[in-house]
């Protein structure tokens, strides 16, 4: 029996191979797609771990706890129980306590809390000693500018108005070393609505309001407990610890929920969309092995007619003709495997953990098997469907052709499940029922349907040719009518090219989509997030890397706002990004304050009214941004000349005025405005050192150039016959107090922004205004409208930050700080940013940040669906080999005795590749004609990304470019090789062997 296998495998080896071609094609598409799935899902897991923020990796356990003075004890204990209860290895852990008080500053009580943080001052960049001491604190330097007090100084804390204080010393002020990282990630030791916490050893701990504090425990979640690592289920674990810290009255908060979320939709998404693409290429390789069959089999009709003349049984005879397709179909399978696994690493990478391994490898074996069993049982049941024939039928060398009822039948029952496909893929989601495979079957509809419509209309238009004389067209159009199996190649050409279109739109279309996305979320070609004093130094900073202003631009982005804000230096926006300008740069006033250079200012001034008062002007460094304070004293009654020193100002460019201030004076516990009918008037402001006129009359008395607070009791504040006056507020007893200060105006008012999306409630019942630079409320006016905002998206609002900046002045708004880079920036700006001061924290660009978004489920799906339409192509191509090889033999005859007849050679070559080349022709127009319905018929769209951002609506599936390289690439593919399987019978044609 082997032998004489071997013997008919030997006897008909173009169809062996070809078999083997289709079967080692479908076999690597098959074995890829696990190893795939595995790697995909590793790096897209990898993407979101090493993307997310620190806090979506975080957990934290709270308890309020008395600690009877002993905070160290308190905390030990409280360790020792989360540690029992929570059974997570967890990386970095930190300790703390903290306790919400408050603290006067100005009119009001704002909140201060009181904290102990474990390794505090290495994460920290002090400007004195670290805290170690008790009563001895570090504050914040944005907490050391609101309360006006730095290193030296004392600082009150207490819980009301009437308790206790808590008298601390501050000995240093700190900035955040790593303000991103998980040490700081914990909301409680961050300012919210108050002042950041003030640092203290934990021996302070023992005055009695500090007693109970609320106990915290941070940690990172580790990598591998986030992916599962091993089937660990880490969203059950923490339901259940939460369940157990009930009885302790301990609180488990995280934020994995969103990442833990994004990756199990990555590997949903990459599992589905490769699964559906691996069975599509499966059903089409079982349609080609057994369309490859039937052609083959004719030339094994006879072997069976001698077999049944001989009596061998059917069973036996079974047996002997699958041992042909066997040998093929294993070869073909045990090449195509490792083929697949190598296609699959170069696509995606390798599967670097264990378990991943063994799952794709279990699973790549079974979809090889798959294919090789399928293929099996498909040419059986075209072998078997040759057996029941009758010897006599069997040694006829021409085909009784398709005209069965049952072949109609079964594309009849094809075309209806397309067509429920198609209705449930618009109806009820791609994702439900058969309309994940609606395009393939839509495809196929329309290759059945045009297989029967192409040859009919090629048997009548052959039959008229023919008569009509015209030889070439009418016996190529006879030849694609009556050809057996034709039909089934045209439909296989139609399906393949169908899917390989639809796979290049996806695949295209997703790339289009990255690229939107990620210059929509960056705003520029090149982002730096970097790390800066203030919003002053980093314009300052920015300028002085790049003075022309056309490959470097200064951003702050603000996205934890109630209204997110983005700050832009509107001078540069359009050089940086390319884009035309959203908009136009605010209008500074005319006649600016001069700067202060030296180190004393004198200042006229009158005070009015019995009421004890003190004077301060506010002013901030051009180029650090750094606040400096000139305190004038107390007022005398009536007119007098005061002096302040100024420490700060003497470097370049030098100082601004911000603000005037009038307070009562400053004590240790309190200070506030000054009482109504109290008044000091301002005539003349000057530097003595170098000598120089600082405010003139003109300026302080133009009311246009000084601002209040507008929502509140604030100072009452006149401008006339060349004098500031500045008195207390009639309403400060019935009103809330909003400040003491007189700001100075440089930049015109009310300030224009740019909003998208909902607008403030607040905007609706009174003008539109923002508290989010500082200084109190601002004034906006809408101005320029557009729909979508770099960074931002749908929600939020464009300023200008070079007037952000002033209007906060020396307050620091939260936010991120930016330098956004032109496409052509010189290589070594990065290097004179970091020399101007600026500390680069990340480096994003938007080939980058594609190609991370790359790594996400959908653009995985579209890589290896692309794929999947090369295999169809593929298969496509070998399928118009096979039906041109095995017909050669007989179509020679034919036009053997055509030429006998008188048929000219120049026909009879021509009418050789047309009847190739005109199947592959049809059929790549009905491929490209299916692939364009399917997408508004199917609804083909591009998936949504796996975080569900749709800021920008998603780039068309197939567009026009997409499409002819499509039909380019499937036309040469197909033209080739329809060329190359026609050659042989053209070249005996021409060689007189006719």
């Amino acid at each position: 029996m082997l032998a004489l296998v071997l013997g008919a495998v030997r006897a008909r080896t173009a169809q062996a191979l070809t078999i083997m071609v289709l079967t080692a094609v479908a076999a690597a598409v098959a074995a890829a797609g696990p190893w795939y799935a595995a790697a995909a899902t590793e790096r897209a897991t990898a993407v979101d771990l090493a993307s997310v923020q620190a806090k979506q990796r975080a957990i934290s356990v709270r308890q309020g706890a008395d600690t009877g003075g002993d905070l160290p004890g308190a905390i030990e204990q409280f360790t020792r129980t989360v540690r029992d209860r929570l059974p997570l290895a967890l990386d970095e852990p930190v300790y703390g306590g903290v306790v919400p008080l408050n603290v006067h500053s100005g009119s009001t009580d704002v909140v201060m809390p009181a904290a102990y943080r474990e390794q505090f001052c290495e994460h920290v960049r002090l400007d004195g000693p670290c805290p170690s001491a008790p009563g001895e604190a570090a504050i914040s330097q944005e907490s050391a500018l609101r309360l006006g007090i730095g290193p030296g100084d004392p600082l009150v804390l207490r819980s009301t108005s009437n308790s206790e204080p808590v008298r601390l010393r501050v000995v240093a002020r700190f900035t955040l070393l790593e303000p991103d990282s998980l040490y700081w990630n914990n909301p409680m030791f961050r300012a919210d609505t108050g002042l950041d916490p003030a640092f203290t050893p934990a021996e302070t701990f023992t005055h009695n309001l500090l007693r109970t504090p609320t106990l915290t425990y941070d940690a990172s979640l580790p990598a591998g407990l986030l992916r599962g690592e091993g089937g660990f289920d880490l969203r059950d674990t923490l339901r259940r610890a939460d369940e157990s810290f009930t009885g302790d009255r301990l609180r488990l908060v995280t934020s994995a929920g969103p990442l833990l979320d994004s990756m199990a939709r990555n590997r949903f998404t990459i599992r589905d969309g490769v699964t559906v693409a691996a069975v599509q290429t499966l059903i089409l390789t079982w349609f080609a092995i057994g369309l490859a069959g039937r052609y083959t089999g004719r030339d094994r009709r006879p072997d069976v007619a001698l077999l049944k003349l001989r009596g061998v049984g059917r069973l036996r005879t079974l047996r002997l003709v699958w041992g042909q397709h066997l040998l093929p179909l294993l070869v073909g399978a045990l090449a195509g495997a490792p083929v697949g696994y190598l296609l699959a690493r170069w696509l995606a990478g390798p599967v670097t953990f264990a378990a991943g391994q063994q799952q794709a490898l279990l699973l790549s074996a079974a979809a090889v098997a798959a294919v090789l069993v399928g293929g099996l049982l498909v040419l059986g049941a075209v072998e078997v469907a040759v057996l029941r024939r009758p010897v006599l039928e069997l040694l006829q060398r021409a085909s009784g052709g398709r005209g069965d009822w049952w072949s109609g039948l079964a594309d009849l029952v094809l075309i209806a499940v397309a067509v429920a496909a198609v209705y449930q893929a618009r109806t009820g989601g791609p994702d439900s029922g058969l309309a994940m495979a609606a395009p393939g079957l839509f495809a196929l509809a329309v290759g059945l349907l045009f297989a029967r419509l192409v040859s009919r209309a090629a048997g009548r238009a052959g039959s008229a040719g023919l008569r009509a004389g015209r030889l070439r067209f009418g016996l190529t159009a006879v030849r694609v009518a009556r050809q057996p199996g034709t039909d089934r190649v045209f439909a296989l050409i139609v399906v393949a090219v169908a899917l390989f279109v639809t796979a290049a739109g996806a695949w295209n279309g997703d790339r289009l989509a990255r690229e939107q996305r990620s210059t929509a979320e960056l705003g520029a070609q090149r982002v730096l997030t970097v790390q800066a004093p203030n919003r002053t130094a980093l314009v300052h900073a920015v300028r002085t890397a790049d003075p022309d202003g056309r490959q470097a631009m200064a951003v702050a982005v603000d996205t934890d706002n109630t209204l997110p804000v983005l700050a832009v230096d509107s001078a540069r926006y359009a050089a940086v990004t390319g884009q035309q300008p959203i908009l136009a740069v605010p209008e500074r006033r005319t006649g600016e304050f001069p700067l202060v250079t030296g180190e004393r200012l004198a200042a006229r001034v009158s005070k009015a009214g019995d009421g004890t008062v003190a004077l301060t002007l506010y002013l901030q460094h051009e180029a650090t941004g750094a606040p400096v304070i000139a305190r004038f004293g107390v007022m005398r009654q009536g007119e007098s000349t005061v002096v302040a020193r100024v420490a700060g100002c003497t470097g370049a460019p030098g100082c601004r005025v911000v603000r005037w201030e009038l307070t009562r004076p400053v004590d240790e516990v309190r200070s506030g405005p000054p009482s109504y009918g109290t008044s000091v008037g301002v005539r003349a402001l000057d530097q003595q050192d170098p000598p120089a006129p600082i405010l003139t009359t003109a300026q302080l008395g133009d009311i246009g150039r000084w601002r209040t607070a507008n929502n509140g009791a604030s100072l009452d504040v006149s401008a006339a016959d060349g004098v500031l006056r500045l008195g207390g507020d009639r309403n400060a007893t019935e009103l809330p107090q909003m400040g003491v200060a007189a700001w100075a105006v440089d930049i015109e008012l009310p300030l224009p922004v740019v909003p998208v999306g909902p607008r403030p409630e607040t905007w609706r019942l009174d003008d539109p205004s923002l508290f989010s630079f500082g200084g109190g409320t601002i004034p906006v006016r809408p101005a320029g409208g557009t729909s979508v905002l770099p960074v931002l998206g749908r929600v939020g609002v464009l300023v200008d930050l070079e007037a952000t900046r002033r209007l906060a002045a020396e307050a620091d708004p939260p936010g991120d700080l930016q330098v956004w880079l032109a496409a052509g920036a010189r290589p070594g700006l990065v290097g004179d940013l970091t020399a101007a001061g600026l500390d680069v924290i990340s480096d994003e660009s938007i080939s980058r940040r594609s190609a991370e978004l790359g790594d996400q489920g959908p653009a995985a799906v579209a890589r290896f669906g692309m794929l999947a339409g090369v295999a169809a192509l593929l298969l496509a191509a070998a399928a118009v080999a096979v039906a041109a090889a095995v017909d050669k033999d007989t179509l020679a005859g034919q036009f053997r005795a055509l030429r006998r007849q008188g048929l000219p050679a120049r026909a009879a070559v021509a009418t050789g590749y047309a009847g190739v080349a005109v199947p592959v022709a049809a059929g790549l127009i009905g491929g490209l004609l299916a692939g364009l319905l399917a997408t508004p018929l199917v609804g083909i769209e591009l998936p949504p990304f796996t975080d569900g951002w749709s800021v920008l609506p998603p780039p068309a599936t197939l567009n026009a470019s997409t499409l002819a390289g499509a039909a380019l690439v499937a036309a040469v593919v197909l033209g080739v090789t329809g060329w190359l399987a026609a050659l042989p019978l053209v070249r005996r044609l021409r060689g007189g062997d006719s």
